[in-house]
């Protein structure tokens, strides 16, 4: 890969953004608009994300490297404490932050406590209220709310916003630039996001298990990759796990007939062929690893 890709236009700008922002508010779908390649899974379940994955913008103005934080929640559970650290961390070692608010919520002890991490870097954040589209948007509530949390805060980096809609989206990516330092790339302008090809399968598989089971069931499961091997420059092997806590969810996540996993395997093994230059076979089973959200080691494995 030759040295001229990686180095940017005189001026050109560089920064490491953090997404942040309560669950389900939106943050997936725009990494997914702004990158223009799906980086990140986007489902109803809340608190989908749990790792910061990185999406890439390219543009003449420079280059945006985004982290996708988990959505922020309020719980002691082992998980979402781990979850929270991520975002905090994240929050402290970027250049520039981007907090999503959903328009169409109350702004209860979840969003104050968003705003009392966020607000400390004030100078160095752009907020953007999302789903402005929606019938049950209230923007007079979300200015209310963002007035008396960020006093003083430049209105010029209050965007309003459809991430779902492309709506507004290049308005934020225009103040991001903005707060962005002149610097060399962090990445070619080739790509869009930093992932290894496992982590990126796990994710496929996770979030088209996800949008096929009931609501609390996503939140028992992980992925696990058992083994991965090219077979041939043209085909990529696969053997991986879909992990719950108990027996009982095992049935639920087979299905009747076994047509519960084929159906999460038929579907990632399409976004697999959307994504990798190659083909890829999946054998895709279904394991019991009893109480694993309790377990530091697999933990620190999931959580990168």
């Amino acid at each position: 890969m030759s040295n001229e890709h990686e180095q940017p236009p005189v001026g050109a700008k560089t920064a490491l953004v953090t997404i942040v922002g309560r669950p389900s508010t939106g943050k997936s779908t725009f990494l997914n608009t702004a990158s223009g390649e799906p980086v990140s899974i986007v489902s109803s379940v809340p608190q989908t994300t749990r790792n910061s994955i990185r999406g890439i913008v390219n543009s003449s103005l420079g280059q945006l490297v985004f982290v996708d934080t988990p959505g922020l929640h309020i719980s002691d559970k082992k998980l979402n404490l781990r979850l929270t650290k991520t975002a905090s961390d994240q929050i402290k070692d970027s250049d520039a932050i981007l907090y999503i608010i959903d328009t169409t919520r109350d702004h209860g002890d979840e969003e104050k406590l968003i705003a009392s991490l966020v607000a400390p870097y004030a100078d160095k954040t752009v907020i953007a209220l999302n789903k402005r589209d929606s019938a049950q948007s209230s923007l007079k509530k979300a200015q209310a709310f963002l007035a008396e949390a960020f006093p003083g805060l430049d209105p010029a980096r209050v965007i309003e916003m459809s991430a779902r809609d492309d709506q507004g989206v290049n308005d934020v990516l225009r103040a991001l630039y903005g707060l962005a330092p002149e610097g060399p790339h962090l990445y070619p302008e080739e790509f869009y996001t930093d992932q290894e090809v496992d982590f990126r399968i796990s994710e496929i598989i996770r979030g088209e298990a996800m949008n096929r089971l009931d609501e609390e069931l996503p939140h028992a499961l992980y992925v696990r990759i058992e083994d991965m091997k090219m077979a041939s420059e043209t085909k990529l092997k696969v053997r991986a796990s879909l992990c719950v806590e108990r027996e009982s969810q095992k049935g639920i996540v087979i299905g009747k007939g076994a047509a519960m996993i084929k159906q999460i395997r038929v579907a990632s093994l399409k976004k697999c062929a959307q994504i990798f230059p190659y083909k890829v076979e999946l054998d895709l089973q279904v394991k019991v690893d009893k109480n694993w959200r309790q377990k530091d080691a697999v933990l620190n494995k999931i959580l990168r």
